[in-house]
């Protein structure tokens, strides 16, 4: 079943393990010194407050009977004092959690999405962009708290309850028992209802992703739902979904109401027992002092236990985000550094092909034993059928996949065996997705080169033909872009990828479809710019309009992922093959468009 599709529930790989649990710990010890100074504050505040029942079991039994006013006041401000010294040391301790809570947020966010950045474009290519957005911040703004507050809750209600049951037995010892007599019968529930508890939130999980996948898909594919009137379709796939996701939500809280109502059911149980024992059972019966101490003690016993059932709750949904959360840090970058990479030298631009076969899908070929060369400051357009592999070519240049058989060198250097980096940062690369990022034209020109002066930038754009429209605009280079290009025409976001890409003055070029959303006048136009700036550099070039690649060094015409035939445009042409019929059926489309 296909993963590329919102509707389509997320299937683990890879379970949440002690190696994550551990990676999970990683971010909790780098905030150590704040969950240690907040968990000391919590242990202080909790003895200070425990020490409650103990002055007014005193007071009833001692001081109220033998009339010792004074005493009663002294022990009435030491027990307002212990109340004011909990709630303090409660109001700090949160003050210091929260700030632990938001440093967790930045870590695992910033090691989230700095992985995402590495992934290979087959990671995006499978899975809805919502899909991987929710984790990043939904998942991780879920588990903060767990990580936090529910860790540092868990070992303080522990805490409590030690000091609780210590603090019961120097009170009464059988009630003491009989408050803790049913401790094992919640912990047998709780290990019974476990693992349904936590297949029922990694449900939800699913939910809410398929949710997230869906709205994102539909914001951004608004205008051809309104072209095509869908909205009501569309808010009824939207209405199943949410529907889908309620009824999992409410699954869960139906299995986590059963652990809470078990808890409080418990306690009341054992609470009852112990009035009941303290005033007929024990021999001699338990005086009022004992039995209200007792009675408070129990309380507060079974109120940590409450806690733990709710933080136990927490964490079975935080481990169902963080499955998912780990699952994609766990995911291998596959387009990485190959151990012992050296950086690729200052390349003068040759490319060399070498037997290559290659495909997304195991079994499946989209290039088929392909070898060229390309010599330095040559210009290589590509040509051929939609699928025939013209992209995944130059694909393979800049090494955005792996390279299965054969072998792709730049100046005898394998891409395979030097560093992205080097790489990368030698070649320009102008995609078929004129995608334009929100902030200023600008920052977007200068997105690959962040030393350009303002006046490289305008350079660029006069020889692209991008500065007469740049110029027109509100604040010209300084105006702010929406997101994904808004406001902007496609030809001019392209105008603006195409100055982004020739500013980092790269020594191979790549225009993948560069001039497909402009208009033929500006075209021409910007055919000068290019040819100036092809000189001395290696390109590679696939355009829809042939007429722009007839002075290109060679054409090669791709299909099925080989290389029918290769020279250039005067040579193809008068061989009359694949690439002639190609140009003579765009030739007459044309003549027909323009005298039609």
């Amino acid at each position: 079943m296909a993963r590329n599709r919102f509707d389509v529930d997320e299937t683990l790989e890879e379970p949440l393990n002690f190696k994550n649990l551990k990676k999970v710990m990683v971010y909790v010890m780098r905030c150590k010194g704040k969950m240690l100074a907040a968990l000391i504050l919590s242990g202080l505040g909790s003895v200070v407050g425990l020490t409650g029942p103990m002055i007014v079991s005193y007071a009833m039994d001692n001081s109220i009977p033998q009339g010792k006013m004074d005493e009663l006041i002294r022990l009435s401000v030491l027990l307002a004092a212990t109340i004011l010294v909990n709630v303090g040391f409660t109001a700090i301790r949160r003050v210091i959690v929260a700030q632990a809570s938001q440093t967790m947020v930045h870590d695992i966010r910033r090691d989230l999405f700095a992985h995402l950045q590495v992934l290979p474009f087959a990671y995006y290519d499978n899975r809805p962009h919502g899909k991987i957005l929710v984790r990043i911040v939904h998942y991780v703004n879920n588990v903060s708290d767990v990580l936090s507050n529910g860790l540092l809750d868990f070992i303080i209600e522990i805490i409590n309850i030690i000091f609780i049951i210590f603090f019961m037995f120097q009170v009464s010892v059988p009630l003491a028992a009989v408050t803790v007599a049913g401790l094992p019968v919640l912990i047998v529930f709780i290990l019974i209802i476990k693992p349904r508890q936590r297949r029922a939130y990694q449900v939800i999980s699913n939910k809410n992703s398929n949710l997230n996948a869906y709205v994102q898909e539909s914001i951004e594919g608004v205008k051809v739902t309104q072209a095509f009137n869908r909205q009501e379709t569309n808010l009824g796939i939207l209405d199943r979904l949410i529907e889908e996701r309620r009824k999992a939500w409410m699954h869960a809280i139906y299995i986590s109401n059963s652990v809470w109502f078990s808890t409080e059911t418990i306690s009341q149980i054992v609470f009852s027992l112990v009035y009941i024992v303290g005033a007929y059972a024990l021999n001699p019966m338990a005086s009022f002092g004992v039995l209200l101490a007792m009675g408070t003690y129990a309380s507060k016993f079974w109120q940590p236990i409450v806690n733990l059932a709710n933080i136990y709750n927490k964490f079975v949904d935080a481990m169902a985000y963080l499955e998912r959360i780990f699952e994609t840090m766990n995911e291998p970058p596959v387009i990485e550094d190959r151990p012992g990479a050296e950086a690729l030298p200052p390349i003068v631009g040759e490319v060399r092909f070498d037997h290559v076969n290659f495909g997304y899908e195991p079994g499946q070929k989209i290039l088929r034993d392909v070898s060229f060369t390309a010599k330095p400051g040559e210009s290589i357009a590509i040509v051929g059928p939609t699928g025939a592999g013209k992209t995944t070519i130059v694909n393979l240049i800049s090494r955005f996949y792996n390279i299965e058989e054969g072998a792709v060198l730049i100046d005898g250097h394998s891409v395979m065996d030097v560093t992205l980096h080097s790489l990368r940062s030698q070649m320009g690369i102008m995609l078929q997705d004129s995608f334009v990022f929100s902030g200023t034209i600008a920052d977007n020109i200068r997105y690959g080169r962040l030393d350009a002066t303002d006046n490289d930038i305008v350079r660029v754009s006069k020889l692209l033909c991008a500065d007469d429209f740049i110029k027109k605009l509100p604040r010209g280079y300084k105006t702010e872009v929406k997101e994904r290009g808004g406001g902007l025409s496609q030809g001019q976001k392209q105008l603006i990828a195409f100055a982004r890409t020739l500013l980092a003055d790269p020594k191979i070029l790549v225009l993948d479809e560069a001039t497909s959303s402009i208009d033929t006048s500006t075209e021409q136009l910007l055919q000068r710019g290019i040819n100036l700036l092809l000189q001395g550099r290696t390109s590679f070039i696939i355009a829809h309009r042939l007429s722009t690649i007839r002075s290109c060094t060679r054409i090669m015409y791709i299909d099925g992922g080989e290389i029918k035939e290769a020279g250039s445009h005067d040579e193809l042409m008068a061989k009359k093959g694949y690439y002639y019929d190609l140009y003579m059926a765009q030739y007459r489309a044309e003549q027909e468009e323009a005298a039609g």
